[in-house]
């Protein structure tokens, strides 16, 4: 078990990298689509390979970081039911889930990918839009995200097997520390309340600043 959780270790190290630079791709997309935007409606101008370009990296982002959420433990779950049961029970419905729908359809989709890419890479295909970009690239994510995406979950069943046979911590343990949505709200908080903050230090100086220059 501990070869394993060591191979755990190095997928978890794998997806985290994979995935933190990944998310800068979300910025690249905003800067490409921004002058998209500019370049259409100011200067009359667009290019169906610069909107291909920010459609290839949108899609990236979903499928290189998949891994990531998961190993996060951050994916979409339903918890009317695995909310009321055992640590134990809530690891039992991963492991049933993982080795019944998400390796299979992760397997699957991987194999059939496969020969979608090897098709556009021996075609050479192109896109049918007037100076479009080359297909296979694109082609090639969707294995490839799928791909990490097994590792992962490979990863999170080792886990939760350790967990059940004693041999390592509950995975679904909440880290320490805000989630994602507390920290979200208490930004926007913050925004809030510094413009509040910022109007009373004002009007605060007017005052003083008026006292000042009163005749004595």
């Amino acid at each position: 078990m501990n070869a394993l959780l060591k191979f755990s270790g190095l997928i978890d190290g794998l997806s985290e990298r994979v995935g933190r630079a990944a998310i800068w791709l979300i910025l690249i997309v905003v800067i490409i689509s921004a002058g998209n935007a500019v370049s259409r409606f100011s200067l009359n101008l667009s290019s169906n390979a610069m909107l291909e370009v920010q459609w290839y990296l949108f899609s990236a982002v979903f499928l290189f970081c998949a891994a990531y959420v998961l190993k996060k433990n951050e994916h979409i779950r339903i918890d009317v039911i695995a909310g009321r049961l055992s640590e134990r029970g809530q690891n039992w419905i991963d492991v049933f889930g993982i080795i019944v729908f998400l390796l299979p359809m992760a397997a699957l989709i991987t194999w059939t990918s496969w020969s979608v890419f090897m098709n556009a890479w021996n075609s050479g295909e192109m896109s049918s839009n007037p100076g479009g970009l080359i297909r296979w690239p694109v082609r090639l994510m969707l294995p490839a995200g799928f791909v990490l995406l097994i590792l992962q979950a490979l990863s999170e069943l080792i886990k939760r097997v350790a967990f059940l046979t004693g041999a390592g911590p509950n995975p679904l343990a909440k880290e320490a520390g805000p989630s994602a949505e507390e920290e979200l709200a208490e930004a926007i908080k913050k925004h809030q309340v510094a413009p509040e903050v910022a109007d009373i230090v004002g009007m605060n100086r007017e005052m003083v600043n008026g006292k000042e220059g009163e005749p004595k």
